[in-house]
């Protein structure tokens, strides 16, 4: 038996034994290729156009990631933020800035400057000598019509136009934002969100063709071109004329980029092992112990928790519903949750619990330490109980289950994806300790469509969500997920519990106009409210999931000492938070 073929087998061994050790039991299927011709017997020879060949890009001027795509790609419409295919913003599109989360500082990108001139007035001077990828210059007009476009209905950063008065080219390197009312906080967002897009490309299109059109091939000002795409992946190749190369002196070293459609995650982390992908973003089971085993994979970090925290994993609760709509009750779950078994047990360690606050670790400054001592919460059954005997859940006809104040029963489902594992066996440890505590909770798993329907639609009990718990320059982008208002019929972008608060509400707008440097009180003041009312509760910090290898480059970013300190990361929004200076630092593999 060849040594390859051994490897495949062994391969597939431990993709089976991890998923089982981390995961619900699964089923490994393994597909044999017959590569033999078989000799053909029929008198007539037909010959078939052959299908094209798939283009081998030399592996030392090529990096493979994968993590991001779930389907095939269909947009590269930097318009379209949920849909567009991986790296149309950040490798083709730039935008203004860049923000380093883990710095905490913007970094002038396309702009060579920005600030406030006035009250109400900011300025933006760009870079002289940026091209398109067609070779027109850079100027503030398209800057302007960039802008502009989010006067069009679908375009997601429309509800700019509810404060900002105009925004106008003062000379062909000058921009002018003038506002009705400053929104600091949304305001420096979209300065490293909004991807700016060519004015002489795009004015002759439709409305339609702007806001939903695929925009392909797609034409910006960045470091990678479009190459080509297929139903298993998005091809980018390397613009050897790229602005930064000669202003900035930056030059990124891969000359492809082929990102892998996500087959499944078992089948991605066959690909990896066998050195068939450079940089994996998926979550892969067991990854702790392929770090610790010898096999050449790299994280983060070299031991628990392995990965930066991305994101916070909130436990929703349908405030109205009986008795999600009590605090008491709600404050009882968050202490009845064994986080830390979710941690060690369903996820290896790779995770870390989440602080009562649920803000992200790179926020850790705007956590009022004060307040979370007051108020915060860790698991104690027993306190799990004494508040739901204080607050009159008893098991008042002797079932083994509390009852409600009033006498009625307590039936409740919990509810998370099908499929999706991980949250799968961790809605198993949020039902087993509450029903520790005497509360009859049940683990639901509905296709996504139906967890989605229930959990926008407010009809569900309980469920696991982190959707818009993401990092970003503020957290201010956290509460405003948390505590989305108003409550509408469909709540599709947070505050899916549809607490209905008008006091933290107000809090929230408070902080959008409120200076980065004069937070802390406004967050202060929320973070009371958050740890009294308990609306939802933060359970763990989801991973920056990435795993790399260095047999094709080196050079990745990690926390050891001496490696670049940039996000590893191909997802959407990831790539203008420093992962595109993550290809300026690569280098191949002797």
């Amino acid at each position: 038996m060849s040594r390859k073929l051994m490897f495949v087998i062994l391969s597939a061994l431990l993709v089976g034994s991890l998923l089982l050790a981390a995961c619900q039991p699964q089923t490994v299927t393994v597909t044999v290729v017959q590569t033999v011709p078989v000799k053909e017997t029929v008198p007539v020879v037909i010959t078939p156009t052959p299908a094209p060949s798939p283009v081998v890009y030399p592996r030392n001027e090529t990096i493979y990631t994968s993590g991001k795509q779930w389907g095939p790609p269909t947009s590269w419409n930097p318009l379209q933020t949920g849909a567009y295919a991986m790296g149309v913003i950040g490798l083709c599109y730039e935008t203004l800035f860049i923000f380093d989360p883990l710095k905490n500082e913007y970094i002038p990108w396309l702009a060579e400057s920005g600030q406030f001139v006035s009250d109400k007035v900011y300025e933006v001077k760009l870079r002289q000598g940026i091209q398109w990828q067609d070779g027109q210059p850079l100027t503030a007009a398209d800057v302007v019509y960039t802008f502009e476009l989010g006067k069009l209905g679908g375009v997601y950063y429309q509800p700019l136009w509810n404060w900002m008065e105009k925004v106008e080219a003062v000379d062909d390197l000058t921009v002018r934002f003038t506002f009705k009312e400053v929104r600091y906080q949304s305001w420096g967002n979209l300065l490293y969100s909004i991807a700016i897009v060519p004015k002489h490309a795009w004015e002759g299109r439709s409305e339609e063709d702007i806001v939903n059109g695929p925009n392909l091939p797609p034409m910006g000002t960045g470091a990678y071109m479009y190459e080509t795409h297929s139903e298993d992946r998005m091809v980018w190749k390397r613009n050897d004329n790229w602005w930064a190369t000669k202003l900035l002196g930056l030059s990124v070293a891969p000359k492809y980029i082929v990102d892998i459609v996500n087959p499944s995650n078992n089948v991605a982390l066959g690909l990896f092992l066998k050195g068939e992908m450079d940089l994996s973003n998926n979550f892969l089971p067991g990854i702790a112990t392929l770090v610790k085993g010898g096999y050449g994979v790299k994280t983060w970090y070299d031991d628990a928790p392995f990965m930066l925290a991305a994101n916070t994993a909130f436990l929703f609760m349908n405030t109205t519903k009986k008795p999600m709509d009590d605090p008491a009750f709600r404050k009882a779950m968050a202490y009845a949750v064994n986080v830390d078994e979710i941690v060690t047990k369903v996820y290896g360690n790779i995770v870390q619990k989440a602080d009562s606050s649920g803000l992200l670790p790179t926020w850790s400054q705007y956590v009022d330490k004060a307040v979370v001592d007051e108020l915060g919460f860790s698991y104690d059954p027993n306190e799990a109980k004494r508040i739901l005997d204080g607050a009159g859940y008893k098991d008042v006809d002797g079932d083994g289950w509390r009852e409600a104040p009033d006498g009625s029963k307590i039936e409740l489902k919990i509810m998370v994806p099908f499929g999706w594992t991980d949250w799968m066996e961790s809605i198993r440890v949020v039902a087993a300790g509450a029903q520790a505590v005497g509360i009859n909770l049940q683990p639901d798993f509905p296709d996504f469509g139906g967890y989605w329907d229930q959990l926008t639609g407010g009809t569900f009990d309980m469920a696991i969500n982190n959707f818009g718990s993401n990092m970003s320059d503020t957290p201010y982008t956290f509460y405003g997920w948390l505590f989305r208002n108003p409550i509408e019929a469909s709540m599709p972008n947070g505050n899916f519990g549809r607490y209905d608060n008008p006091e933290v509400f107000a809090l929230v707008d408070e902080l959008d106009r409120t200076p980065k440097d004069q937070m802390a009180s406004v967050i202060s003041k929320i973070q009371r409210i958050q740890l009294t009312d308990m609306p939802a509760v933060p359970l763990w910090y989801n991973g920056l999931w990435a795993q790399w290898n260095e047999t094709y480059w080196t050079n990745w970013p990690s926390a050891a000492e001496g490696a670049p300190k940039y996000l590893p990361c191909t997802w959407n929004g990831y790539w203008n938070m420093t992962a595109i200076l993550m290809l300026a630092e690569l280098k191949p593999a002797q």
